[in-house]
């Protein structure tokens, strides 16, 4: 059921015994004919009627876990008293595959095609480490080519992106955490936002500098050097060495212009964090409705942070294009059960602080409203974290549910932008990809409107429908692929968000 706009609260499904406060109610109010108990705040659950322990609760016609003690008509639904019970694992693979209508037009935007036929949004330069040793060298290198005179005169070159992290050595050089580490990094050397890599290793680490280089060919546009910090004899060397190669590497860069190109080579990454009790109602549904149009139009988009679709995964093999497809997204779910498992966590966790302060309880109603992005379109593909996108349409990328994380491994599958959804209100940024930043709620947006690119609060406030607003962000796509700066890019967000995820043993 399309949720409409409603004065005080808003019931999301007919099957639902909870609705959803649009405002703070004392007691004694009424929302949608039910006379409240105590006081709710906005985004928060009311009960509709009454509910014994052990009833299931429903939000968006499914379970969002089970009364723990008897719930009277009228009381606030949150931790007190709602828990985590069994949700669905009928799976059904593909029984809801629907292929969604050719767009009805043809759209293009401004963007950098490549050697290897993909296509950007922005043109950086990257300084890409293959370890945390080599990583104060690369920024000492950005550093001065910031300051230097030839960059300024590359006016195609967006600037300098120094890509460093906190692993690459003290782990296996042949166990899963290796084998994703590797992924990640030969991935930001193909993304297509960049214009030249220059690959800076220390020399000694345990992933190898020749293994990177030697194991695929990273760039076919040949603009790609690589050193070690002690091939080159030291910091002061490597700099010098370093800005020489990045100012030939620039100039070839620069030769790049933007030309008008088909949507159906955005690869877009939805993503959602500092989630509230409105996200699943506005943003989510909203970018999902856009996911789609993307979708119609030849693009992709990736949908990741498995902890985060757990107890919706059924939703989402519904829709997969084969059987195969569906088991893959099972199989990383079993993984992701036993991975929390011996690290002695639970997928079955309470949403963060933040979140449960905007009304959310149970990791079953947040992973509802997170596969909102993910639209209606057929599951097209599974893959793994940073694993290259090769099936165009809506996609799933394993990834843990931090965002930074999550999205570094959406950027070296392919992404050229991302999409974020927050509600509580989520800074960061995510170069070399934009990152358009969507509110969940009207209030939120002005108070951090210097952050915020898209209110999607005003489908709640104002009455906006979701394909309104949809279309709405659609639009801002394609002008931020073409050229537009967001929020977060203006800021100067995107140098600490490059988080690769560290899977087993630091040794």
């Amino acid at each position: 059921m399309e949720p409409q706009p409603a004065k005080d609260a808003i019931r999301l499904s007919p099957a639902d015994n909870v609705v959803i406060a649009l405002k703070d109610l004392a007691a004694g109010a009424v929302a949608e004919g039910v006379t409240l108990a105590e006081t709710v705040k906005r985004g928060h659950k009311i009960a509709t009627a009454a509910l014994p322990a052990g009833t299931p609760v429903m939000r968006y016609g499914q379970t969002i876990g089970v009364a723990t003690q008897d719930i009277p008509a009228g009381a606030w639904v949150h931790s007190h008293n709602l828990g985590m019970g069994p949700h669905s694992t009928d799976y059904a693979f593909g029984t809801e595959c629907h292929p969604l209508p050719p767009a009805p037009d043809t759209r293009s935007f401004n963007g950098y095609l490549r050697a290897d036929g993909k296509v950007g949004t922005r043109n950086y330069l990257g300084i890409l480490t293959s370890v945390n040793c080599s990583g104060s060298v690369a920024r000492f290198i950005a550093e001065a080519a910031e300051k230097a005179p030839w960059l300024a005169a590359l006016e195609n070159v967006d600037g300098i992106v120094p890509i460093v992290h906190q692993t690459g050595c003290g782990m296996s050089g042949k166990d899963e955490g290796y084998h994703t580490l590797f992924r990640t990094l030969a991935g930001y050397a193909k993304n297509p936002n960049f214009g030249g890599i220059l690959l800076v290793g220390l020399g000694c680490e345990v992933l190898q500098i020749p293994d990177l280089v030697g194991k695929d060919k990273l760039r076919d546009d040949g603009n790609f050097r690589y050193m070690t910090i002690q091939g080159e004899g030291g910091t002061r060397r490597t700099i010098e060495h370093a800005l020489g190669v990045l100012q030939e590497m620039g100039e070839v860069a620069n030769r790049a212009r933007r030309t008008p190109q088909p949507v159906s080579h955005l690869t877009v990454g939805l993503q959602c964090g500092g989630s509230d009790g409105y996200s699943g109602i506005t943003a989510n549904p909203a970018l999902g409705y856009a996911s789609d149009l993307l979708v119609r139009h030849g693009g992709t988009t990736i949908l990741s942070e498995t902890p985060e679709i757990y107890g919706a995964e059924h939703l989402l093999t519904r829709r997969a294009v084969s059987p195969e497809v569906g088991e893959k997204l099972i199989e990383r779910i079993r993984w992701w059960e036993d991975y929390t498992a011996r690290n002695e966590g639970e997928m079955d966790n309470n949403p963060s602080p933040g979140n449960k302060r905007g009304g959310l309880t149970t990791i079953l109603e947040k992973s509802l409203g997170a596969v909102a992005k993910g639209g209606t379109a057929p599951l097209s593909g599974v893959y793994k974290f940073a694993e290259p996108i090769t099936t165009p349409g809506f996609v799933y990328m394993d990834s843990p549910g931090y965002d930074p994380a999550s999205v570094t491994g959406q950027i070296a599958s392919g992404a050229t932008m991302i999409v974020f959804t927050t509600g509580r209100g989520s800074v960061s940024g995510y170069k070399p990809s934009p990152c358009l930043k969507l509110a969940t709620n009207t209030e939120m947006y002005a108070r951090m409107s210097d952050d915020m690119d898209v209110n999607c609060g005003d489908i709640i406030s104002a009455g906006v429908s979701v394909e309104q607003k949809g279309i709405e962000i659609f639009e801002a796509m394609i002008r931020t692929a073409s050229g537009e700066q967001t929020k977060s890019e203006e800021l100067g967000f995107g140098g600490a968000e490059f988080v690769p995820w560290q899977i087993g043993a630091v040794m």
